[in-house]
């Protein structure tokens, strides 16, 4: 997965930072996590092509995280576009898209789907699977989850043992199939390994430390977590549903994640080495997250 910054701001951008938005790139698709004011502009100054954006994945309905959804659909359609658009969210994005569509966007020629999501699995395919939960913030806020599903390792010395001719039996095997060779049934788990982990990437939207999205992050690859504010503003974060960066460090150390990307930044600082610092006192594979960074996991 190639995941790509397109807005690190919290409510208010500033020079260097737009709105909250993240693309990801994989398994033939694209996604966007949250689709603040300017990202389609964003867009622009990046290698991702709009057009091809399948999936947008919204965590709630403030205005930072949604209001760049009205441009960004009516651009497609100038664009042409004709495949489907399906956006994810908390229930009231439907009423979102009627009063858009009723009141100020043209027409567009391709399908823009809502979906209204709930706790659980959104999205299973044979090659990843999203899934959603609610997180703690001042308005409903879903936390996402995308994990690969990869298969075991092919076992191709034990195939050839058991008499299978290298050949096209061998993805039929790998890909979960029981195939008869000389009159005798062989069985997929005769010659696969254990199952692997597949890669892990965990948005959190914005949210308060809460155990879900513990539970959601559990030994992620990456985690993308808010971190609107340092310490000595603790209470603000609480005021507002947001999370410090020394918060958001306990959290991926909690869930045993891999990597923390910290982002979602008040515009009250310029300079974020105190978010790193303190983050990194505990959990020291963090990073801080800009505008238009590019990252693979």
């Amino acid at each position: 997965m190639e995941i790509t910054f397109l807005g690190t701001a919290s409510a208010i951008p500033s020079k260097n930072r737009n709105h909250t938005s993240i693309a990801v790139k994989g398994f033939g698709e694209t996604f966007l996590f949250d689709c603040g004011e300017g990202t389609q502009r964003q867009l622009n100054f990046t290698n991702i092509s709009p057009m091809k954006i399948d999936k947008i994945f919204i965590s709630h309905l403030h205005g930072d995280h949604i209001l760049g959804l009205p441009g960004l659909i009516q651009s497609m359609g100038f664009r042409g576009r004709e495949k489907p658009l399906y956006i994810y969210g908390p229930k009231g994005l439907m009423k979102i898209k009627n009063c858009l569509f009723n009141n100020g966007i043209n027409p567009v020629n391709y399908e823009v789907n809502i979906i209204e999501v709930e706790e659980g699995t959104l999205i299973e395919t044979e090659e990843y699977i999203i899934r959603t939960i609610k997180t703690k913030h001042n308005q409903v806020n879903y936390s996402y989850s995308i994990e690969e599903k990869k298969k075991p390792r092919f076992l191709r010395e034990k195939a050839i043992e058991l008499g299978v001719e290298v050949g096209p039996d061998f993805g039929r095997l790998h890909n979960g199939e029981t195939i008869e060779v000389n009159g005798k049934i062989i069985k997929p788990e005769q010659v696969l390994g254990p199952p692997r982990k597949g890669k892990k990437l965990t948005y959190s939207g914005d949210t308060r430390p809460c155990k879900n999205m513990v539970k959601l992050a559990k030994d992620s690859s990456l985690l993308i977590h808010e971190g609107t504010f340092i310490e000595t503003d603790k209470d603000k974060a609480i005021e507002n549903g947001h999370s410090t960066a020394l918060e958001a460090a306990k959290i991926a150390k909690e869930a045993n994640v891999e990597k923390l990307i910290i982002t979602h930044f008040s515009n009250r600082y310029t300079n974020l080495k105190p978010h790193l610092k303190e983050a990194q006192e505990v959990f020291k594979n963090t990073e801080i997250a800009h505008d238009f960074m590019t990252i693979e996991i």
